[in-house]
């Protein structure tokens, strides 16, 4: 399938494999860098599952993904994944958050060897006990570094606190006692039934032609044997509007206190309008109270409350959006009522919409132009919408009284906080 995106400049190649492998290629003739992902929607937030073949729910323990990430670097061989595609000249990595986990490289030259080597190397495991146990004393080391990082508590503690039940609330590497609880069985039984080809998808862009892409992932997946296919049940949960904790304060090793107001917000009352478009003006009403040319924010740095930008996080799942703002502040309770009060407004102005409009327009042009941001996005699209869209067209028809309806059947009423203090 063939999806053109002109204003852009691109087109967006898009093939099923009869494994249910989907492959989405954007050639860019332009650059010389190719840029490869290859991602399972399988993160941190999937915890009791039914296992592929099986019949009963289970449940594993916090932080698997993450270290089933780890893990899948593990060759029989004793191949490094890393300096096999440093020697030829490629950069190699993985990540893991809440809803994905995605392996990636890129790389000027030998395209077909490294292309081969990442789907090789993520489809064949290799767990045994031993190295198991030597990672989590890895993955140990890990968390803890997280622990120092004062940044990374006050993001997590902010989840954790805005949910009761949606396990998105456990932090991504999990605890250094849930780790020390897997074993390579539950590997494998996590790996045999997120790593699927019908629950993975493969991202190219760059200096690529796409049917040659195709050929190629298409040959090399036609050589191997899946498990049949087995529909993936999860868990649900019945979360509830409100925060579970409205407010907690504790101390850190910081030379600066930090604050994050947390806006916990049910979508479902406009589950009829398309979700992008509800994203949309939540990220707009956000940016236009809290962003870098906010009143808001003139006023808190003239008032010496802080004295940086403010950060703006959004964590989504099936009925919520959370909406983080966070930042450094000398003064945080006074920083956390004035954060909570500009929300009152919950509105902006025809002018400011149309202002930030047009920037998010520049935004999507901008992106197009860079193999990894475009990369990543059609990604994050792939997860969020379980498609690829065209955000520029989609925009351009964006109204404002549209803007409005949306936002005004919205609750902006259920909010918490977080303090680092020294």
């Amino acid at each position: 399938m063939m999806t053109a995106f002109p204003k852009l400049g691109l087109t967006l190649y898009t093939k099923t494999l009869s494994n249910g492998l989907t492959v989405y290629v954007v050639p860019n003739g332009k650059v010389e860098n190719v840029y490869v992902t290859f991602t399972t929607k399988y993160g941190s937030k999937v915890n009791t599952f039914i296992p592929n073949g099986e019949k009963k729910m289970v449940t594993v323990p916090d932080g698997i993904a993450h270290f089933l990430e780890h893990k899948v670097f593990e060759q029989e061989s004793g191949d490094d994944p890393f300096a096999f595609f440093g020697k030829r000249g490629a950069d190699a990595n993985a990540s893991t958050s809440q809803d994905r986990t995605t392996y990636m490289f890129s790389g000027p030259s030998a395209f077909e060897e490294n292309i081969e080597f990442l789907l090789d190397f993520v489809q064949t495991p290799h767990f045994t006990d031993e190295n198991v146990e030597k990672e989590k004393g890895i993955i140990k080391e890990e968390l803890l570094m997280y622990e120092d990082n004062p940044y990374i508590v006050l993001n997590e503690k902010s989840i954790y606190n805005s949910f009761h039940e949606n396990p998105i609330r456990i932090p991504i590497g999990g605890t250094v006692d849930s780790i020390y609880q897997i074993t390579k069985e539950m590997l494998y039984t996590c790996y045999s039934t997120f790593y699927h080809p019908s629950n993975m998808f493969v991202v190219v862009t760059g200096n690529v032609e796409a049917e040659s892409v195709f050929d190629i992932i298409e040959n090399n997946q036609a050589e191997k044997n899946f498990k049949k296919e087995e529909p993936i049940q999860l868990q649900t949960y019945k979360e509830k509007d409100t925060v579970k904790k409205e407010a907690e304060s504790f101390s850190r090793n910081v030379i600066i206190p930090k604050a994050s107001v947390n806006f916990k917000i049910n979508y479902m009352p406009v589950k009829k309008e398309p979700l992008f478009y509800t994203r949309v003006s939540l990220f707009l009403l956000f940016q236009s109270l809290y962003g870098a040319t906010s009143l808001l924010l003139e006023q808190l740095k003239k008032e010496e409350i802080v004295t940086e930008e403010l950060g703006i996080n959004i964590i989504a799942t099936d009925m919520h959006f959370l909406f983080m703002i966070a930042g450094d502040t000398t003064k945080p309770k006074e920083f956390i009522e004035k954060v909570k009060k500009e929300i009152e407004k919950v509105a902006i102005d025809e002018e400011e919409f149309n202002r930030k409009k047009k920037s998010l327009i520049s935004s999507a042009i901008y992106v197009s132009d860079n193999v990894y941001s475009f990369n990543n996005k059609i990604v994050g699209q792939v997860i969020q919408y379980g498609e690829v869209l065209n955000d520029y067209d989609l925009l351009k028809e964006f109204t404002y009284k549209k803007f409005k309806e949306i936002i005004g059947k919205l609750d902006f009423s259920n909010i918490g906080s977080v303090i680092i203090d020294k």
